[in-house]
């Protein structure tokens, strides 16, 4: 059977994003689609009738919802090259732990960090300066969360690093002053071509972040 793939996403969604990167970690060519989440297409309705979010991954007309089972997905069904998910059963739980925690914690906290201001800003800095301080001992001296090869959990967070600049400047802070290590990680993650390639420039998505801050009047 002709593998046939197609992407639902928009190019400022860490989430869309985390699809892009698996494919290129895969090697596998696929047709983009950019929505436009004001104007949500007919296809995207069609795949996605539950959420009606991106990212939306079609292969063989079969659509797949919501990044991280996208990107389980794609390690399944590409699973020749460049293994994202541990073969161990307890290795595979921690890393669907972490990314668990990355959607849990690191997207509420950074969602807040550009919607909210004064105290409410401060609450939020400080939670997120604590998520990556968690995520930071977890990856501790190694290379990448799954050990020495870049796998599931690197490519949970890695997209989000997209963000820091919009979440620093929204915020006032730095996160390589409180995360040095991670921030490390990050130049490790952006030499590979394949995530350099996957993610959004920083410059851009904080323009998208000045334009929905405007309209929904969080200036």
């Amino acid at each position: 059977m002709a593998n046939e793939v197609v992407l639902l996403d928009t190019f400022f969604s860490m989430f869309g994003m985390r699809a892009r990167l698996a494919l290129a970690e895969k090697g596998i060519e696929y047709e983009h689609k950019d929505e436009n989440l004001e104007d949500k297409s007919a296809l995207l309705l069609e795949m996605n009738p539950v959420h009606k979010k991106i990212p939306v991954l079609i292969h063989n007309g079969k659509p797949i919802c919501e990044s991280l089972i996208i990107v389980q997905y794609i390690d399944e069904v590409w699973k020749d090259k460049s293994p994202l998910l541990p073969s161990d059963p307890y290795q595979k739980a921690q890393a669907r732990f972490w990314a668990d925690f990355v959607d849990k914690k690191v997207y509420d906290a950074g969602s807040r960090l550009w919607t909210t201001k004064g105290d409410e800003l401060e609450r939020a800095k400080k939670d997120f300066i604590e998520a990556l301080k968690l995520l930071e001992a977890e990856l501790g001296d190694k290379p990448y969360f799954g050990g020495e090869n870049f796998g599931f959990g690197d490519v949970a967070l890695i997209t989000y690093s997209s963000w820091f600049y919009s979440y620093e400047t929204c915020g006032n802070f730095s996160v390589e002053e409180h995360c040095p290590k991670l921030m490390e990680w990050v130049k490790r993650c952006m030499e590979k071509e394949s995530v350099s390639k996957s993610l959004a420039d920083p410059k851009k998505i904080y323009d998208s972040i000045l334009f929905f801050k405007k309209k929904y009047g969080v200036e």
